[in-house]
């Protein structure tokens, strides 16, 4: 691969963020593999920051939003996966609080009624337990799991 000026960084990197929503450490990581100047990588950052093409906090939201509804992922699996693209821990948290538990148990108890139907188990404490364990690597937290268990039983 040749090297990438910084003028051609900028108008590939702004193509991109154009056409699909994208977070500032995804957009570093494609400078670093290209070896293009830690100043001129900077300056090409800022410009994309100044001109809108990379916010953090309108990515995460998208994110979120894309998780939830696609994936059906809960908070702990949406945080770590925002962690990894190292989004800062204020934008993170402000984005997941507004999800209520409501929200998350709207889409958790669709995929615990369906798991329950496709499991076998001789009890239903190891019913529950399969279930738990299937909640919980969804990322969902077990205050949202125990009101989807509840209400499932009833």
């Amino acid at each position: 691969m040749k090297k990438m000026t910084e003028n051609e960084a900028l108008l590939r990197l702004s193509a991109m963020c154009a056409s699909a929503e994208h977070c500032s450490y995804e957009m570093t990581e494609k400078m670093r593999k290209w070896e293009l100047p830690d100043d001129a990588a900077a300056r090409v950052m800022e410009r994309l920051v100044n001109d809108k093409y990379i916010d953090d906090e309108r990515y995460s939201r998208f994110f979120v939003k894309d998780k939830l509804r696609y994936n059906k992922w809960g908070r702990r699996k949406i945080d770590q996966a925002l962690f990894m693209k190292r989004i800062p821990e204020d934008i993170r948290q402000a984005v997941l609080s507004e999800i209520t538990d409501e929200a998350y148990a709207g889409i958790l108890r669709p995929l615990l009624k369906s798991k329950r139907k496709a499991t076998k188990a001789a009890s239903d404490y190891e019913m529950n337990g399969k279930l738990i364990r299937f909640a919980m690597s969804r990322g969902f937290d077990m205050d949202v799991i125990r009101m989807c268990m509840d209400c499932d039983t009833e």
